[in-house]
């Protein structure tokens, strides 16, 4: 009588009649087969491309340096004056007081876009359509002309004797002006942003949350903020670089003392703008780039358990524990006289 066959040793597999070891030159490391060997496409017009672009940059690079108008010992001059860093420093702190005020505010907008009470959704739709739909200039324009419009600030009953007077000239400061004017632009964008990322999580983890017996507040800040971060995240560094530089609109406040209008300023006393306008693009290259960075490793820290090339490599199974898994399972590497 023939004897049944036995299983493949471990490290060997059988393909056709006969057995190949995976560890012989040539056979791919697993499966046995005989490893393809392929010639990647020559593509002689990316290097042409990639060699103009470099020369471009180059003969640009010479150009300007020998070009007076933009007198780069004035550039060197001006780059780290004390009146452009403390500049430098306003601008900055402009952007977060901006944005940290902005992303409160549209959490709390996109949460009320959400709520099952029609009162606070069509609030919050109105605040969204107003912000979005005019102009960042404008708004800020109009906030400048608020003690026009409120000469005095008055606390009391309507139409009754008022307990306190303000001079509203008196209580609103330009700079503070200037971070709500901001802030409540910006917020109309981050509310949309944060709602998306609200939508982007399933169904499935709230009617969880509710099942466990969490309150809609608990159910928000532990289950669907925390997952909503990773589609939140990525706009809302863009938001961040966008309104650092639109900073630069605080003039219309007006407040003089961003980075743009102090070196606009000083160019008007020097009477060359050329050398100050490149000394404010690096200022606001190098806080962007900062930025970008920060933005880069948020992004990584919430992407963890959703996008494998966020967090890291994932190593593919040994060949050995592929090869013992074969032999463990005889059916799973049929023989020829099986396939018969």
């Amino acid at each position: 009588m023939a004897r049944p066959s036995s299983a493949p040793e471990a490290g060997t597999t059988t393909r056709g009649a006969g057995r190949r070891r995976s560890g012989e030159p040539g056979l791919h490391p697993v499966t046995g087969a005989p490893a393809i060997r392929s010639t990647p496409v020559r593509h002689p017009w990316r290097a042409v491309a990639g060699v103009v672009i470099i020369l471009a940059i180059v003969l640009f690079v010479i150009d300007a340096g020998r070009r007076e108008a933009y007198d780069w010992a004035a550039f060197a001059q001006y780059l780290f004056d004390p009146r452009i860093v403390q500049a430098a420093g306003v601008t900055l702190l402009l952007t977060v007081l901006s944005m940290a005020i902005a992303v409160l505010l549209g959490v709390l907008l996109a949460v009320m876009r959400q709520s099952p009470n029609p009162i606070l959704r069509w609030a919050s739709g109105v605040f969204i359509w107003i912000f979005r739909g005019t102009p960042v200039y404008v708004q800020l324009v109009f906030w400048g002309l608020l003690s026009t419009i409120y000469k005095t600030i008055e606390i009391g009953i309507p139409f009754q004797q008022p307990w306190l007077v303000f001079e509203s000239i008196d209580l609103f400061d330009v700079f503070w002006i200037a971070v709500f004017g901001l802030a409540l632009n910006e917020a109309a964008y981050m509310a949309e942003i944060v709602r998306a990322g609200l939508l982007s999580v399933d169904q499935g983890q709230k009617e969880a949350s509710t099942a466990l017996g969490l309150t809609r507040s608990q159910m928000m800040r532990k289950i669907v903020l925390p997952q909503a971060m990773r589609v939140i995240i990525p706009p809302t560094g863009n938001e961040v670089i966008s309104m650092l530089k639109t900073t630069s609109l605080v003039t219309a406040v007006p407040f003089s003392l961003d980075l743009y209008t102090r070196s606009r300023d000083i160019s008007a006393e020097t009477l060359n703008p050329i050398p100050l306008l490149l000394v404010a693009s690096v200022w606001y290259l190098a806080f962007t780039s900062l930025m970008m960075i920060g933005q880069h490793f948020l992004e990584r820290r919430f992407a963890r358990g959703f996008d494998q090339r966020g967090g890291g490599h994932v190593p593919e199974p040994m060949p050995e524990t592929v090869a013992i898994s074969a032999a463990e399972t005889p059916s799973s590497t049929p023989t020829e006289g099986a396939d018969r």
